[in-house]
């Protein structure tokens, strides 16, 4: 017997929306309340799942880039977009070029998970991988400069530029009025560094309604983001090898750096506890989350931003046999992470936080962590 859709909602209730188009499935991301094992009973913090986003959170930027600069008339209907990613915001130009009629090449690296790639092709990208890193700037400097090639010899392509374009920063005040619509009030906020977008376009706009709010970053062992050396790094989608202009070092009341060990513990163990986990950035940021919420003041309302979810890493982070390869198993992290006072006191190796952040290049200010939580 076929029974009436509405009969088996229930009488009162309403039928759910259908979306017309990918682009209208971006966005209203769910938060989820994460305690043991990072936190003890009765404190914890609120995950905003990033995942739930068809390819992730830079859909977001993905589709706000492309969107503004067809309307400055930077990018004319139906040219190539070209831009360098790792990942995630290649997912969301897929996404904007699909949406707005564009072709897009995604300059990538050997680095990039097959799956991805496989992935990329299937939504209509071309894929472009560079064979050798960069002598100082790594991958991202050799991506790069392949990005400045492509466009060269493709008039009227457009880069979006991720690492120094504002936009990328003004496409999360949306996820920025989702958190306070959903927490009503967010007194710390936890988030990965990468490119700088979501960090500083999240808490600018937090910062509205939270004068007081404390913005804490995560970043790779490896990356040169806040002064470290440049050197291999195994984790993708944070971190840089290059100094992103988008990275607002002003808004930072501290740092953490976290290895690839410690990030893969803190997935796994996201999985197993919460069900809801992610790729190196999401370990990341629970580990670093955690902390905070067992140290700052019993109240204190900490958010922190997943920005994908697991699928993409099914072939690394949980896959026994690679993590095993790049000895990254059986390795619990620290309670609390080593403290340097300056970011180029050491070469840090494992789970490290600093109250002193800085740009590396001397374009912005240094900001100190509060005492009371050191």
């Amino acid at each position: 017997m076929n029974v009436p859709l509405r009969e088996t909602l229930g009488a009162h209730a309403a039928l759910p929306a259908v979306a017309r188009h990918p682009s209208q499935l971006v966005g209203r991301t769910p938060v989820l309340w994460i305690d043991e094992p990072f936190a003890p009973p009765g404190r914890g913090f609120y995950a905003k799942l990033e995942g739930a986003n068809p390819g992730g959170i830079k859909d977001r930027p993905g589709l706000h880039m492309i969107r503004e600069a067809r309307r400055r008339g930077d990018l004319r209907p139906g040219t190539p977009i070209v831009e360098s990613s790792s990942g995630t915001f290649a997912l969301g130009l897929a996404l904007a070029g699909l949406t707005h009629g564009h072709p897009v090449t995604v300059v990538t690296d050997p680095g990039m998970e097959p799956s991805v790639l496989r992935l990329l092709t299937t939504l209509g990208a071309y894929v472009d991988q560079v064979a050798v890193p960069h002598r100082d700037g790594g991958w991202q400097q050799a991506r790069r400069e392949r990005v400045a090639e492509l466009l060269a010899r493709t008039p009227g392509a457009y880069c979006p530029d991720q690492y120094h374009n504002p936009d990328n920063v003004a496409a999360y005040r949306p996820l920025a009025m989702e958190l306070i619509a959903q927490l009503g009030r967010v007194d710390v906020l936890v988030a990965s560094v990468g490119t700088g977008g979501h960090s500083a376009g999240i808490s600018c706009v937090l910062r509205e309604c939270f004068p007081a709010l404390t913005l804490i970053g995560v970043d790779s062992v490896g990356s040169t983001i806040f002064g470290q050396p440049a050197r291999p790094r195994l984790m993708r989608g944070l971190g840089s090898s290059i100094h992103p202009g988008n990275v607002d070092y002003a808004a930072f009341a501290e740092v953490h750096w976290v290895a690839p060990a410690e990030a893969v513990w803190a997935c796994r163990r996201l999985g197993h506890r919460h069900y809801a986990t992610g790729g190196w950035s999401v370990g990341a940021v629970a580990l670093v989350a955690g902390w905070a919420a067992r140290t700052y003041p019993l109240g204190t309302r900490v958010a922190a931003v997943f920005p994908d979810g697991p699928h993409r890493y099914l072939d690394t982070v949980y896959n026994d046999v690679w993590c095993r390869e790049h000895r990254l198993l059986g390795q619990e992290p620290p309670r609390k992470p080593r403290e340097i006072a300056e970011p180029d006191a050491c070469v840090v190796t494992g789970w490290t936080r600093c109250g002193t952040v800085r740009d590396p290049l001397g374009r912005g200010s240094a900001k100190r962590a509060e005492a009371g939580v050191r």
